[in-house]
């Protein structure tokens, strides 16, 4: 019996268990939104607290445990694993789990630069439109796992945020769309050399609907479109604080 409860908990069905919209998919929306609203009411009592430290290390090591389980996860199940074909750690969400672990213990502004941008202008997406989780409904540890990763990012940074008073700025926006760019080349290298490797979806849509599925089957105009929306993105996430700032100008005239 307990046997066969993990293997279903950690395994996959082989029928779809997770549908877009629905209260699966918009409940760990709504948590994380409340969250972020109360960091903000309690962001002075958050400033003041013996404890925050503390609180900084335990979030950046929770970030870290939810993205080692995931491999811990395929380790333990091999037939989960479809090899280096799909489960190497390259993408915006994995590094940008590892920068943000880095930023909450040191304090970074620098990498808080570059995860600002990739979290709020390209994870965006992964919570509008989850595709990994299709088989993998709320009695699945994929399910927790992936919504923690997630949601955690955005955590971490309007944490450091509304407690240490960190803000990205234009250079921000170089820095983080330069180490973008990084990462685009090297995933576009590793997706040559393994047959079916598909890192930053830059090959082919995914199997399951999401809203890649736009995006033209042609590999040129695909990272072309790929790399506009996300210059678009950034700019977006930019935007309230370039808004505040030139209204600060205006008043101080």
């Amino acid at each position: 019996m307990i046997k066969d409860f993990f293997i279903h908990f950690f395994g996959q069905g082989d029928q779809p268990e997770f549908a877009i919209f629905t209260l699966a998919h918009l409940m760990p929306i709504l948590l994380l939104v409340i969250a972020i609203f109360l960091m903000y009411r309690y962001k002075e009592k958050l400033k003041q607290s013996k404890h925050e430290t503390s609180f900084r290390y335990a979030l950046a090591f929770a970030l870290i445990i939810c993205d080692m389980s995931y491999y811990w996860r395929l380790s333990a199940l091999p037939g989960l694993s479809n090899g280096a074909v799909e489960h190497l750690p390259i993408g915006v969400c994995a590094w940008s789990v590892i920068f943000c672990s880095f930023m909450l213990i040191g304090k970074s502004q620098r990498l808080f630069d570059i995860v600002y941008f990739w979290v709020l202008g390209c994870s965006v997406f992964a919570l509008l439109t989850p595709t990994v989780l299709t088989y993998c409904g709320p009695t699945r540890f994929r399910y927790y796992q992936f919504w923690l990763e997630h949601t955690l990012t955005y955590i971490a940074i309007f944490y450091m945020i509304f407690t240490h008073n960190m803000r990205p700025v234009f250079r921000s926006y170089i820095r983080s769309a330069s180490a973008l760019t990084v990462m685009v080349i090297f995933a576009a290298w590793v997706n040559s050399m393994i047959p079916g490797a598909n890192y930053l979806y830059m090959a082919r849509p995914e199997s399951a609907p999401s809203v890649l599925d736009i995006l033209p089957p042609n590999y040129a105009l695909r990272i072309a479109v790929m790399m506009f929306a996300i210059t678009a993105m950034f700019g977006l996430a930019y935007l309230p604080w370039y808004l505040k700032d030139k209204k600060n100008i205006i008043t101080t005239k």
